[in-house]
């Protein structure tokens, strides 16, 4: 009698309730081997690729790319093949695989089962539990070799990964090439021109070349001209995406989801100020002096670098400062955690912003750092805008915001000159922290900023 196996969705990291299916590696019908990859899954933190539990044939799936499935529920059924390797019991690493043991066909789908919190998080199969993320590998799907967040980008942005040349070692495809590709306009899934090319490639193998159609007139409008006889610039509307209502997944459901609960939650209060960087030499790294400034103000005034557990009704001030960057991204807002910037110099902190942003460009950054921070910043300014009410994410108790850079006349000596000053917005959650300590941290905080180097 043939024996199946539930393979429930495990934790994926920092308890977050679901994740969207990217893409199956295997179809339903396929032998796969235990620990192959399975199914790539992009949670609100990365996109995650997820190993088979078992070795067999896989006889259904819980969705299709694009599909939410919750945490614990059920992701994919599998028949057993005892000729091919399985995982003992005693491998298992703590993450509920569903059913546990091999059962006659048929089975019930178990309910959720909890997971351990010390094993690895984003890893399902025989691995080591340990606290470490495994990180995204090329896998080649149809002769194509790509890691999920790639294999995502390209399924955004309608780009076939068949046609996109790849720069990557061993013939991997990257982020790059894929963005390249959309920017020119090449390898769209839906251009008819690919449609054309490979009808015509397959005709020609063996019979000679077909003939193609003449190209367009030289004096052909490219834009549709208008009553007035004005070229008309195609409408935005046409695009997919636009007038439609889409679901909001991965990032950005995440986002929804802390806005929310920041705002149901959090007391919010803002005190604004300027810091007058004229003693700044040329060339300083604003982003570098923020950082150095909330150390230097987390010292002075600890009651911002703190969690609160309101539900406990508990306060943990911090001896560390983790510094939580919050970074733009198309796919949403991510807020990456530069651990333990108390103990770092100015090259210590620049190395590490660069490690945070070129790992978020890839999505290959580790869910384990993008949560843990103790306090937050924004540096906003660098697109517009001068003071905000930047939002406080629980447990955490205070945001900086730092705004576009502006001259302004100030006086000196008698007289006025005018400087280049730094707007800051900070933002406190006042159940944890007085208007005193907030104000005592911002003047910390500006008088470091307008310090030389």
């Amino acid at each position: 009698m043939s024996t199946t196996q539930i393979f429930t969705l495990p934790d994926l990291g920092e308890g977050l309730p679901d994740a969207e299916i990217v893409e199956w590696h295997v179809a339903v019908g396929q032998v796969i081997r235990l620990d192959e990859p399975l199914v790539s899954m992009e949670t609100a933190k990365a996109v995650v690729e997820v190993p088979a539990p078992c070795s067999g044939t896989l006889l259904r799936v819980a969705g299709k790319a694009g599909d939410v499935i919750a945490t614990g529920a059920w992701l994919a059924e599998f028949e057993l093949d005892p000729s091919l390797p399985q995982r003992a019991a005693g491998h298992d690493t703590g993450h509920a695989h569903g059913a546990g043991e091999a059962r006659a066909s048929t089975p019930v789908i178990p309910a959720p089962t909890t997971t351990d919190r010390d094993d690895a998080g984003t890893v399902v199969g025989a691995m080591p539990v340990s606290s470490e993320v495994r990180r995204e590998a090329a896998v080649a799907v149809g002769g194509i070799k790509a890691v999920p967040a790639v294999r995502a980008l390209a399924k955004k942005l309608g780009v076939d990964l068949a046609r996109v040349a790849p720069t990557g070692a061993d013939g991997v495809v990257t982020l790059a090439d894929v963005k390249r590709a959309a920017g020119r306009n090449e390898a769209r899934v839906d251009d008819p021109r690919a449609a054309s090319a490979a009808t015509a490639a397959t005709a020609t193998q063996g019979r000679g070349p077909i003939p193609q159609p003449p190209p367009p007139t030289a004096f052909a409008p490219s834009l549709a001209a208008s009553p007035t006889g004005l070229s008309t610039p195609p409408s935005r509307t046409a695009d997919a995406g636009f007038d439609i209502d889409a679901p909001i997944r991965g990032v950005r459901r995440n986002m929804l989801r802390s806005m929310a609960a920041a705002h149901a939650e959090v007391v919010p209060t803002t005190l604004m100020d300027d810091a007058d960087l004229h003693a700044w030499s040329p060339g300083e790294d604003i982003t570098v002096r923020l950082v150095r400034a909330l150390v230097v103000a987390s010292a002075a005034e600890p009651a911002m670098n703190a969690w609160l557990n309101a539900k406990e009704g508990t306060l943990r001030r911090h001896a560390r400062v983790d510094v939580g960057i919050a970074i733009d991204h198309p796919d949403g807002l991510f807020v990456a955690n530069l651990r333990h910037a108390d103990r770092m110099d100015a090259a210590g902190m620049r190395a590490g912003l660069s490690r945070l942003r070129d790992g978020l460009k890839d999505r290959a950054l580790p869910p384990g750092d993008l949560a843990g921070y103790t306090i937050m910043l924004s540096n906003f300014g660098k697109f517009a805008g001068k003071y905000a009410t930047p939002v406080v994410v629980p447990p955490c108790v205070c945001i900086v915001a730092a705004g576009r850079l502006y001259h302004g006349v100030v006086p000196v000596l008698g007289g006025i000159e005018t400087h280049r000053l730094l707007p800051l917005s900070l933002t406190f959650d006042h159940r944890a922290a007085t208007g005193g300590e907030a104000a005592r941290f911002l003047k910390a905080l500006i008088d470091d900023l307008q310090r030389a180097r």
